[in-house]
């Protein structure tokens, strides 16, 4: 007894930093995945930071690419080169900073993608040195495994010969990571720089959680060691493999971390896109949803399952680079993944494509208490279509998708949401008003229908929209099914008016925006070449634009001189709006070419050649552009800008940080209009 008491006193006197769990159970969080490949434009903290007021009450979690600096200037993070430098394609350090901050302050953790698998060096062995909390971290070559890129030629080991250095003494615990030098887990010195990497992203940062990159490539324990170290309760690994290796990789860290779902993810794809030729041709067969070779039916490892549909290595990413992509029926795949337990996270394209809808689902996902660990049950199965029931904290969800089912009976199920190739369903005893348009920003007038929910049969609802708290006596009365029309900012209150009282009540907060409001963007200094383009009023305002400049049979000034056709995106800023109404926008190069480039088009990212595309044009450093000659300098609209009412002859940068006098070309605010500096 006496050493059970000692054995009790010490746990209960762990440092929190001790207590790390993989994911916490009865979890009714959502994640998003607030990138896809190459979005160096829609996932810049600060464009993430703007989309605030529409995630926030949905997305409990944001999972952001890599923060840290890689080794080449744009890089969706996956070739990481410092850990404590933070400054990288997406923004900087203080940017990152201020997004989570606003993130937290709104009820959203942030989620750092970790990528400690393998590192990049300049030339074979090249680590930097860098310092925090007083104490210098620097990886050594004897921090390499073994046997790193062991196919390659030259492998890493016949390098290190050649070049007189030692590596590890320990061969990869894990698969190999090409191109790069994978690092052994077992050093001392790459566990310590890993563990103080990892407290700088939650104590400084303000990170809540990991996403941890290629987990294949070392052991698991490792894994659970730095979550402990750092004391997160939010990690997931990406182990891409079958059901068996990603449960038995979950066993490895301790369960302290959950993983991705694959094969729920491949269980969607397949049933999205039918069993078909490859072409797709074929109906969908929803029947393929009754696998059991998944984590989220597995009730041992559900509360470890973040399921997803579609991530940046499964997209469609181009016509050349198709990836393995759903398909079709994108609403119906994301309405099963919401309906589901395990922790869903939905992917950035499919939220940035149907905000409203996915909110939706997360609004009924939450009406019925639906958790990671929730129990559900098959309804139907059929090839044209599939359901199942989901056993939620406060009710019951039956989610359909497929088509030619019939309806379940009205005093079994209440339908509150629909759409193409899908229907939510609550059972009536979870007794809530809903309304089937989520919070969020809006740009034009639209209805949203309120639905009673409840066992009482002709049970009625009562809402307001100036914020107060609806009454029997207070608001307005209306019949289940009644559509509201909304078109000014409000908020909507909704009640369940069972018998004279008022329950359950939901809040929905609706903003109207400028449809034609965008953010303007501030290029990075230092470039050494730059020119504008003013794109066609009929390019939408979520064009990208592509720069493609060269000198023929030499450079070409893509980043690195990948000479990738396009051209470059990630060093075209929207910088402002012509009074023709199409949008400005300023190519930076930021490479090692030494003389400006002889040629440049301007395009909207198409493959192909000839469509949407400037003709080739002769290069003036800090010239203007159109679709077809050289052009004018543009009057700017000033319309989307906040200027500062007591300007007193102050110079403002787009982005609203005061000058003293404009020491580079570009666009800036002077007394209270747009200035072009030539």
């Amino acid at each position: 007894m006496k050493r059970f008491y000692t054995l009790l006193l010490a746990a209960l006197s762990l440092p929190m930093t001790m207590m790390a769990q993989g994911w916490p159970s009865n979890y009714g969080g959502v994640m998003l995945q607030g990138f896809y490949w190459d979005s160096f434009t829609q996932s810049t903290w600060t464009k993430l930071e703007g989309r605030t007021n529409d995630l926030k009450g949905y997305f409990d979690l944001v999972w952001v690419p890599q923060s840290g600096k890689c080794l080449n200037s744009t890089s969706m993070g996956y070739d990481p080169y410092y850990f404590f430098n933070q400054n990288s394609t997406f923004g900087t350090v203080d940017e990152l900073k201020s997004m989570i901050s606003t993130f937290k302050t709104n009820g959203i953790g942030t989620i750092a993608d970790v990528v400690v698998n393998h590192h990049g060096t300049t030339g074979w062995w090249s680590f930097p040195a860098e310092t925090y909390n007083g104490v210098t971290y620097q990886l050594q070559t004897t921090d390499i495994v073994a046997n790193d890129d062991a196919s390659s030629t030259p492998t890493t080991a016949s390098q290190a010969k050649t070049d007189g250095v030692t590596l590890s003494a320990n061969n990869d615990e894990g698969e190999d990571w090409g191109g790069m030098r994978d690092l052994d887990h077992k050093s001392a010195n790459v566990q310590n720089l890993v563990k103080a990497y990892e407290q700088f992203l939650v104590n400084d940062l303000g990170y809540v959680g990991f996403r941890y990159d290629m987990v294949k490539g070392f052991s698991g324990s490792h894994v659970g060691d730095y979550n402990t170290a750092a004391g997160v309760k939010y990690s997931v690994g990406e182990c891409w493999d079958s059901n068996s290796t990603i449960e038995g990789w979950v066993d490895a860290t301790g369960k302290r971390s959950a993983a991705f779902d694959f094969q729920f993810r491949y269980n969607v794809r397949d049933a999205v896109n039918g069993a078909g030729d490859g072409k797709f041709t074929s109906a969908p067969n929803w029947s393929l949803l009754n696998s059991t070779n998944n984590m989220m039916h597995d009730a041992n490892y559900r509360q470890y399952a973040v399921t997803f549909v579609e991530n940046h290595d499964t997209e469609l990413r181009s016509s050349t680079t198709q990836q393995d992509p759903i398909r079709r029926d994108t609403l119906a795949a994301n309405a099963y993944l919401l309906a589901m337990p395990g922790t869903p996270c939905i992917f950035y394209k499919h939220y940035l494509a149907y905000p409203a809808e996915i909110k939706a689902m997360i609004d009924v996902r939450k009406a019925a208490g639906v958790t990671n660990m929730s129990d559900y049950a098959n309804y139907r199965s059929a090839t044209a279509y599939y359901g199942n029931t989901v056993t939620g904290t406060k009710g019951t969800l039956l989610v359909m998708v497929g088509s030619g089912y019939s309806e379940p009976a009205s005093n079994r199920y209440v339908k509150v949401l629909s759409g193409y190739h899908y229907a939510y369903y609550l059972s009536p005893s979870t007794e809530v008003a809903f309304a089937d348009k989520p919070s969020g920003d809006y740009t034009e007038a639209f209805a949203t229908t309120l639905t009673a929910v409840s066992a009482t049969s002709g049970a009625q609802l009562v809402y307001t929209t100036d914020g107060s708290q609806p009454t029997a006596t207070h608001g307005t009365v209306v019949a289940s099914g009644t559509k509201v029309n909304i078109s000014a900012d409000c908020t909507l209150t909704v009640g369940l008016l069972v018998n004279g009282t008022v329950t359950n009540t939901i809040v929905r907060n609706y903003r109207f925006v400028d449809p034609n409001a965008v953010t303007y963007e501030t290029p990075a200094a230092g470039y050494k070449y730059h020119a504008y383009f003013i794109a066609p009023d009929t390019w939408s305002t979520d064009t990208e634009v592509y720069a493609w400049a060269w000198i023929e049979n030499g450079a070409n000034y893509t980043p690195d001189n990948t000479a990738t056709w396009p051209g470059d995106k990630a060093h075209v800023y929207r910088i402002g709006k012509s009074a023709s109404g199409g949008f400005i926008w300023e190519w930076c190069y930021y490479g090692s070419e030494t003389v400006p480039p002889a040629f440049i088009i301007f395009n909207n990212g198409n493959s192909g050649v000839g469509t949407n595309q400037t003709k080739n044009m002769t290069f003036t450093d800090g010239g203007w552009y159109d679709m077809s000659t050289t052009a004018s300098n543009p009057t700017l609209d000033v319309k989307s800008v906040s200027v500062k009412t007591t300007d007193n002859g102050a110079w403002y940068t787009l982005t609203g940080a005061a000058i003293s006098q404009p020491t580079q070309k570009g666009i800036y605010i002077h007394n209270g209009k747009k200035v072009i500096i030539r």
